[in-house]
């Protein structure tokens, strides 16, 4: 295929490498997906200090940005705060809390979210610029932020650009609460319902969320589209003959851990007293470990309530171990025995790493609500060990059950585990989806 005939997708993330937030794995892994089909891939995201200085970064994880993606990183002033004193405005000196509010309103005056809705200005003149260098002939934004819609809206209003809406999150739906966020007359409630009825696609991470935004927002033709998170192919293949550990676990025991962000209402307390149970019924629970590893709230510095909690429980083998990086997650995942999925209830609720979890082949304790939408990724496979409610009484019951299962997996089992798993890889999720996208702006197929 020509150069020429090579589409190019502009990417709009707000959250990319080296940024270590949840949704920055979709987004690494959709940029880098369109390319290896054949598409130019040019990505908008925030600057790299946000990161640094914010949220915290994974300076690692950039090296699995393919090299043909072109980053241009957005100027993005975070109202949380600004390090560098001599950035401040005298009237920031004077008063920080009045400067703030005023920066908050006028963020919302240019687009209808809190603490993002300023960045639209800085992006609108990077999408325009990229345009202008070469040509989008495809728009996606990922949200949240809600804003890395608009640069998709802004082309197909200038020049017919077709876009899609990637739901990473949710924007006016509470998915712990069920309810919806705000008036459906709100200024952004008008703009979310104008930005779908002219979305070639709108992209759902599962069924549940799909359902409800087709209720509040009927779709044009069949253009809804469930696009789950997923693992990798390279990911999945470091556990191909994965065998059992060498050691005799009812000798050195067992190590459960859990890799992720722990945050929001999760049944952390629960599942540990559960643990603690466990140990006092079983002598293979009482020799092993619980090691948490991830992210304790959303910012750089760990949540001191998180932290607190899990020192409680330091006297039954219970560790936090820190952040991971995303190139170091695999070799992680090989020092635990089994896996620990802690999540908060609601039906809307999945999680990205119900899907790497199901790629490794060990077995599992679904420390969550059975309601919560995980237990429909889960649902068929062996070696998985889910609450019949959320009380320590069943987390205690879940804990005894891997346990068991753990100290007596095979090669065998692992390799079945991984062989069902296959139909969660990114690849059978997003290849339909571009696959659909390119004969929708009539490139050739090219791959």
């Amino acid at each position: 295929m020509s150069a020429e005939k090579r589409p190019h997708l502009l990417y709009v993330a707000w959250g990319y490498p080296p940024s270590r937030g949840a949704g920055v794995y979709r987004a690494l892994a959709t940029a880098n997906a369109f390319v290896r089909h054949g598409w130019d891939v040019t990505v908008l995201t925030a600057s790299r200090e946000v990161f640094e200085y914010q949220t915290g970064t994974d300076t690692e994880l950039e090296k699995n940005v393919d090299p043909r993606v072109n980053v241009v990183r957005v100027p993005f002033s975070w109202i949380r705060g600004e390090p560098d004193l001599s950035k401040w405005s005298r009237g920031r000196v004077a008063s920080n809390l009045l400067w703030t509010y005023l920066r908050a309103q006028k963020d919302r005056i240019s687009f209808p979210e809190p603490v993002y809705g300023g960045w639209k200005s800085a992006l609108l003149s990077a999408t325009d610029e990229v345009h202008r260098n070469h040509p989008v002939d495809l728009v996606i934004g990922t949200a949240n932020p809600n804003v890395d819609f608009i640069p998709g809206w802004h082309l197909y209003k200038k020049a017919g650009v077709p876009y899609v809406m990637d739901y990473r999150d949710t924007w006016h739906l509470d998915v712990y609460q069920d309810k919806r966020l705000g008036s459906v007359r709100s200024r952004s409630a008008r703009a979310e319902r104008r930005l779908l009825a002219h979305a070639a696609e709108a992209w759902f991470v599962n069924a549940p969320i799909r359902d409800w935004h087709e209720r509040e927002y009927a779709p044009r033709a069949s253009n809804y589209h469930v696009v789950a998170n997923a693992f990798e192919e390279e990911f999945a293949d470091q556990f191909r003959g994965m065998k059992p550990a060498s050691v005799d676990p009812f000798d050195s025991g067992l190590v459960f851990g859990y890799l992720g962000t722990i945050y929001g209402p999760m049944p952390l307390r629960e599942s540990l007293n559960g643990w603690r149970l466990a140990r006092e019924k079983s002598e293979l629970v009482r020799a092993s470990r619980l090691i948490i590893r991830g992210r304790l709230g959303h910012y750089s510095e760990p949540d001191p309530k998180v932290l607190s909690l899990l020192d409680e429980y330091r006297d039954v083998g219970v560790t936090y171990e820190g952040p991971v990086s995303k190139t170091e997650v695999a070799a992680v995942y090989k020092t635990f025995d089994a896996l620990l999925l802690i999540l908060g209830r609601s039906k809307y609720v999945t999680s990205g790493k119900v899907f790497e979890y199901a790629a490794t082949g060990l077995p599992i304790a679904s420390l969550h609500h059975p309601e919560t939408a995980a237990t429909t990724v889960l649902e068929g496979r062996q070696d998985w060990f889910a609450l019949s409610e959320v009380s320590a009484e069943s987390a205690c019951e879940v804990f005894l059950q891997t346990a068991d299962r753990a100290a007596s997996m095979t090669e065998d089992d692992y390799a079945k585990n991984q062989k069902w798993a296959a139909h969660l890889s990114r690849e059978k999720q997003l290849l339909p989806r571009i696959q659909h996208l390119r004969s929708l702006i009539g490139k050739d197929s090219g791959s």
